[in-house]
């Protein structure tokens, strides 16, 4: 892919001497912000989403060579302001190659906890924010006919668990999303990685990161555990993000790989679980599903 400039490991791996040019949201802390940092270090061109640009360019330090940093504060929810953000990227470095979809808050309730508001806020960043991005980046994208598009999902968008309904919920939208517009991109040579991390030692479980109902009720004790368990795994994950994020980059170089990235063994694990559980159910069903058809003719 041009412009992407990760070492040449493999004969599907392009490398050049153009500086990528790097449209990450949701980049002021955990893979977004390592994200980030590793992408300037390695001389490429990024510009950076974040509700507050100032608190981004204060995670990265001093230290860090910020002249190819386009730091942007935008409302992913505002297309207007996310259609100015990519044009403006388009405009400063001269073209788009990658365009990652990071932005994202984890919520712990049971779905009968979880207002109209808390739906509506999570989809609203989650899946109608990505959309915003992508309608603002894909003509760009289509018009070079190259570049990678990379959504940042959880392995809590193949999984579930009690409490974590609708940010799965979320996360199962933009899996879907991401099938859909890999089959709709792929002639004019744009590909699509959707990115499965298991649990990072990030800020993502602490108590200012993740959200919790306004409301609880004594009908969920699973719940609740489930909620003290997380706020407990914070700075036990298993996923480094210094990794994860290299990882990120190094997939972004390799062409025609596979649609998804799982990050962490621990992803790997609930995703073979997962697919097990779906095979048994396919199992179960396979003398049935057949029985709602019309005769044959």
């Amino acid at each position: 892919m041009p412009g992407i400039t990760t070492p040449t490991t493999t004969s599907t791996t392009t490398s050049t001497t153009t500086p990528a040019t790097w449209f990450v949201t949701g980049a002021s802390r955990g893979l977004g912000l390592e994200l980030v940092r590793q992408l300037l270090a390695r001389g490429g061109n990024v510009a950076a989403t974040t509700r507050s640009a100032e608190r981004l360019t204060a995670a990265l330090g001093s230290t860090a060579d910020t002249s190819r940093l386009l730091a942007l504060t935008v409302d992913l929810t505002d297309e207007a302001q996310v259609k100015s953000a990519v044009d403006r990227t388009a405009e400063r470095f001269g073209r788009l190659d990658v365009v990652v979809n990071n932005a994202g808050y984890g919520f712990l309730a049971a779905v009968e906890e979880t207002s109209a508001e808390d739906v509506r806020n999570m989809f609203d960043v989650q899946v109608a924010g990505v959309w915003n991005v992508l309608r603002a980046a894909l003509p760009i994208l289509r018009e070079q006919r190259a570049g990678r598009v990379i959504n940042v999902s959880s392995i809590l968008g193949l999984t579930t668990m009690p409490g974590w309904a609708l940010y799965c919920a979320g996360k199962f939208a933009l899996e879907g999303l991401s099938e859909a517009l890999a089959a709709e991109v792929a002639d004019f040579g744009i590909e699509v990685t959707v990115v499965e991390p298991g649990y990072f030692r990030t800020s993502f479980l602490t108590p200012d990161s993740l959200a919790l109902p306004s409301e609880t009720t004594e009908h969920y004790p699973a719940v609740r555990a489930m909620v003290e368990d997380h706020l407990g795994l914070q700075g036990q994950q298993l996923g480094d993000p210094v990794k994860g994020a290299a990882a990120i980059i190094e997939r972004a170089g390799i062409e025609d790989g596979p649609l998804r990235q799982l990050l962490g063994s621990d992803a790997h694990a609930f995703a073979t679980a997962k697919v097990d559980a779906l095979r048994a159910d396919l199992d179960a069903t396979a003398a049935s599903a057949p029985a709602t058809d019309f005769p044959a003719a």
